[in-house]
Order: structure tokens, then C-alpha cells, then sequence
């Protein structure tokens, strides 16, 4: 899901690098103002757990593989806009560094994992924990990560349909055929991560205390 550089038209990454600053910028001031001082540390701990995890890949079909995405795992540790960070800076390294995803499509991946994944993902696991209650948390934690796969490659694919890169009915079903699948992937990692902690350390969870 990581675009690399030549995918995407100016008219298509540019808007998309505009939106993900001001995006970040909100995400980092509301975050100062809500976070608690151990959560600094944590969402230190969480970047490096994230970008490790994805490091790991999972077979999916026909030759493919997948990985973490961790958005909506680090939203529900930390927060939403918190856990929109965490992926934001995972993908600058990942980028920088690593040379996964390129330059200027790097707004676009941070828009479609940080704030359409995330975001999104963290808000229907919002609604899904109030209609279902705190008992059945994991679940609606496992659908959210679900989801928040299926939303970024969406968008993912959108932009690629927009930049002219593939026809619609060529990068669609092939996009989302794949990452409905690694979604599932995602559920499941996502659910066994938050039962853990949730048994040994439930104080870092951040939704467990509302």
C-alpha cells in the first residue's frame, strides 16, 4: 500500500501533502493538549513497536503477502490523534530510510494510513465500543482494524485511478481483493496485542478509561 514515487500526478500528491500537514499539525496540538505525560514515552514505544511489526510479513494469496498496518492498535493505546502520529512518523522513516514509498507520494500514504486508516478506523471502533459495550472491546477493535485496511487501500486505490496510474476496474478489485484479506490479518494481530495488554497492563490502554 506504500506508493512509490512516479505513481501519483502532481495535481493528485500535492493536494494529498497539503492535507496531511495541516492534518498532522491539527493532530499534534490536540494532542498536546489532551495527553498525559507517561503517553510521550509510549507513543515512542508504540512507533517502534508498529514499525517492527511491520517489518513482518504474513502470506496472503497467490503469492502476495501482508503486513500490520497498527493504526487503529495505536489509536486505541493512545488515542486517536496520538495514534495518528505513531503511523505518520513510522511511514516518514519508513521512507527516508528504508526507501518504502516514495517522496512525494509520502503525503498521500500518510493521508490514506494515518488519517483515512486511523481515523477512520478508530471512529467506527468509537461507535462499535458504544453499541456494544466495553465487554465486547475486542471485537469491535478487530472490526475497526479490519475496516481501517480496507478504507487506506480505497484511497490508496482512488488515487492511483485519479493519477491515471491504473483503469478503475483493474486497480480496484485487485486492491481490495487483497486487502480484504490482510485486513483479516490485521484483526487478528490487532486483537491479540490489545488482549494481552489489556490482561497484564490495562492502564496503558487508553479507551479502557473512558
Amino acid at each position: 500500500m506504500h506508493i512509490p514515487d512516479g505513481f501519483l500526478t502532481a495535481t493528485t500528491w500535492g493536494p494529498a501533502w497539503l492535507v496531511s500537514v495541516v492534518g498532522l499539525g491539527a493532530c499534534i496540538r490536540t494532542a498536546a493538549a489532551k495527553l498525559k505525560d507517561k503517553m510521550v514515552p509510549l507513543m515512542g514505544v508504540m512507533s517502534a513497536f508498529v514499525f517492527a511489526a511491520q517489518m513482518l510479513n504474513f502470506p496472503v494469496v497467490g503469492g502476495t503477502s501482508g503486513h500490520l498496518l497498527g493504526g487503529v492498535l495505536a489509536a486505541v493505546m493512545l488515542g486517536p490523534w496520538a495514534g495518528a502520529i505513531v503511523l505518520a512518523v513510522v511511514l516518514v522513516v519508513q521512507c527516508l530510510i528504508f526507501q518504502d514509498g516514495g517522496l512525494t507520494a509520502l503525503g498521500a500514504n500518510i493521508l490514506n494510513m494515518s488519517f483515512i486508516g486511523t481515523l477512520g478506523g478508530y471512529a467506527v471502533f468509537a461507535i462499535l465500543k458504544k453499541i456494544l459495550g466495553k465487554k465486547l472491546l475486542l471485537a469491535a477493535a478487530a472490526a475497526a482494524a479490519w475496516l481501517s485496511v480496507v478504507l487506506a487501500s480505497t484511497a490508496c486505490s482512488l488515487e492511483l485511478v485519479l493519477s491515471g496510474t491504473a483503469p478503475f476496474n483493474v486497480v480496484f478489485p485487485a486492491m481490495l481483493g487483497v486487502h480484504v484479506l490482510i485486513g483479516i490479518g490485521e484483526a487478528i494481530i490487532t486483537t491479540f496485542v490489545l488482549s494481552f495488554v489489556l490482561k497484564v497492563r490495562p492502564d496503558l490502554v487508553e479507551v479502557s478509561h473512558e
